[in-house]
């Protein structure tokens, strides 16, 4: 093993933040969905004997997806523009004509702990279509954070 390898700090997913077409729009908390796949197709087939012979192939890329993002809520949602986006797909659909401009690009980005890049994750084509807010407990001291699922066309790791 290199020593160049050994001596590489770990990728560390305590410092990122969400940007949606360039510029960056909230701290995150969690991350789920950064999955990129490859389809794959099973063929079984029987040999002249009867024998059955399975195999696994690659059928395609598995472009489109969902990723789930949480953060602290806002405290006034009128002014965020996630909560803008959104809001605007919901009360005006997302008819022919404002399909494209509905539909963002962003990315995931891991900061090291002296906020330089250390990991990138592209999607493409995106659009949120749930938000949902944590429970209320009198029980807790917690602050309410909100969870955002996004639809993508594509997801890419670029860094």
């Amino acid at each position: 093993m290199s020593m160049d390898l050994l001596a590489a700090d770990p990728l560390i997913g305590n410092n990122f933040f969400l940007e949606i077409d360039g510029e960056v729009i909230s701290h995150l908390s969690a991350v789920d969905g950064l999955a990129i796949e490859l389809e794959k197709m099973e063929i079984n087939q029987r040999t002249a004997k009867g024998v059955l012979v399975q195999h696994v192939a690659y059928s395609k890329p598995k472009l489109t997806g969902e990723l789930t993002v949480k953060r602290l809520s806002p405290l006034d949602s009128s002014s965020d523009p996630l909560w803008t986006w959104f809001n605007e797909i919901r009360d005006k659909g997302m008819s022919v004509a404002k399909r494209l401009g509905n539909r963002k690009n962003g990315s995931v980005v891991i900061y090291d702990t002296s906020m330089i890049e250390v990991a990138r994750w592209n999607f493409m084509g995106a659009w949120p279509n749930k938000i949902a807010s944590d429970g209320f407990d009198v029980t807790k001291n917690e602050p309410v954070a909100e969870t955002i699922t996004f639809q993508y066309e594509s997801l890419t790791r670029v860094k």
